[in-house]
């Protein structure tokens, strides 16, 4: 019982030193404005790049190159854009390493995930393919980064920092 109560009376004095460190005459550090940036993993099979523009650029930049090409934007957040592009007829050969989607449509799934501030922002671009999408019975199959999704990441990229202030990395 003494030993609780000496580890009682050790609690409230550290909370209290740990009180008064908080409180001090020096004026506050303002955080920066703007939205609190997630951090960001690079999955096995995901492709990453570094982007010199801001993520609002990189977000509105998808979102325009999405819509020339017709491609449905399925997800649209601050920091992250998801786009489904529709597999049409018949493919054996996805049908082979997927198996069927014969109840439902298959979809090649685009996820960008992008994080930073000012000209520093890390993109991150995973794909895959899902069978029967938006069905009770959907299966999704992440793809391997190959250079064709890595020259749409780099497209990106370049699209982006043309429309940046920021100087190129």
């Amino acid at each position: 019982m003494r030993q609780l109560k000496t580890l009682l009376q050790l609690t409230a004095v550290t909370g209290l030193m740990g009180l008064a460190a908080c409180v001090s005459s020096s004026p506050r550090q303002q955080a920066p404005a703007g939205p609190a940036q997630p951090t960001l993993d690079v999955p096995a099979g995901a492709q990453s790049v570094n982007i010199a523009a801001d993520p609002a650029t990189i977000r509105a930049t998808l979102i325009a190159s999405a819509q020339q090409k017709g491609t449905p934007v399925i997800q649209d957040q601050a920091n992250m854009v998801v786009m489904e592009r529709v597999m049409s007829g018949a493919n054996p050969a996805l049908d082979a390493e997927f198996g069927p989607s014969d109840n439902g449509t298959r979809v090649i799934r685009i996820r960008v995930r992008f994080t930073g501030s000012g000209c520093q922002t890390l993109a991150v671009q995973d794909v895959a393919v899902v069978n029967n999408v938006h069905t009770a019975l959907e299966q999704s199959f992440v793809l391997p980064g190959n250079p064709n999704t890595m020259e749409s990441l780099n497209g990106l990229k370049r699209d982006a920092e043309r429309k940046s202030a920021c100087p190129r990395v």
